[in-house]
């Protein structure tokens, strides 16, 4: 599958040029992105050649990954799709519910495939966890918090990113937290959020399941207070979420190009990238609110 990069960012370089360099089905073709000397640089040291068209570069491939902001990912691969491309992209989907169900609408319109990067999904021992948790319920509550600490302090490659400063934690490390919750307790049927200090948002949900949840998430943590903690109480007792099982993001990101190649449909598609942006959106009015 020649497959082609859109976007040179930060994990561009970090995740999908290495993954897809190395991953033995795949051909890296080609690379854009909307600084022509970034795209050089990646198709260098990565391979493919950079151009300066997205377009041209889609024409050209079988399949687009796509590691740019949702509000620049979603017309692209809205694009992509209709040109027949398979497509890898990036969570969240896009940056309203619109943009997110004009992607699925022509994805499926196209009867292409598509992968939504989920991180925890993907990671071998994390989807093996996170599987074991959706099969051993019934559960009672669950709760999966996210302490970034991009703005807090630490030293970060995506301290400088716009979008992440704009939609803060919410938009860019809820959707890992609802892609853990939601396979375990069922889709949202409920959401309540409450804003705390700079973009922290605590969230509470209700789920299909009868099951309650919450999600504390934020990049503005201090760092010595930041980390992930994952838990479900219920019937089968305390599942937490261990801290040893992350994978690094490119053999992640290699099994999410596996599921790509496949051929089979896979659960993070670009329906549930939707529905991920309509529960984030929810949350969002009801913080306006």
């Amino acid at each position: 599958m020649r497959v082609g990069l859109l976007g040179t960012g930060p994990w561009a370089l970090k995740a999908h040029a290495p993954a897809l360099a190395a991953h033995p089905d795949v051909e890296l073709a080609g690379v854009w992105g909307r600084r022509p000397e970034a795209a050089e640089q990646l198709a260098r040291e990565f391979g493919g050649h950079a151009y300066g068209d997205a377009d041209a570069l889609i024409g050209d491939v079988d399949a687009v990954a796509i590691a740019l902001p949702p509000s620049v990912q979603a017309p692209l691969a809205v694009r992509a799709a209709r040109a027949g491309k398979h497509l890898l992209l990036d969570k969240p989907l896009a940056a309203t519910v619109e943009e997110a169900r004009e992607v699925a609408d022509a994805v499926a319109s196209a009867g292409v495939r598509s992968v939504v990067f989920f991180t925890l999904r993907f990671g071998a021992g994390t989807s093996a966890w996170i599987e074991q948790q959706a099969a051993a319920g019934p559960w009672f509550t669950g709760r999966a918090d996210w302490y970034g600490a991009v703005f807090g302090g630490a030293a970060s490659a995506y301290a400088d990113s716009p979008w992440r400063r704009e939609k803060g934690g919410l938009w860019d490390v809820g959707p890992h937290a609802l892609s853990v919750l939601l396979p375990v307790l069922g889709d949202v049927t409920e959401v309540h959020a409450v804003r705390g200090p700079a973009d922290l948002v605590h969230l509470t949900l209700r789920h299909t399941s009868g099951a309650s949840s919450t999600a504390v998430l934020t990049l503005t943590s201090p760092p010595p207070g930041a980390g992930v903690a994952i838990e479900f109480r219920g019937a089968p007792g305390i599942a937490t979420f261990p801290a040893d099982i992350g994978s690094p993001p490119t053999e992640a990101l290699a099994r999410a190009v596996d599921a790509l190649t496949s051929g089979a449909p896979h659960a993070c598609d670009a329906r549930f990238g939707l529905r991920v942006t309509e529960i984030l959106a929810a949350a969002e009015r009801a913080l306006d609110a």
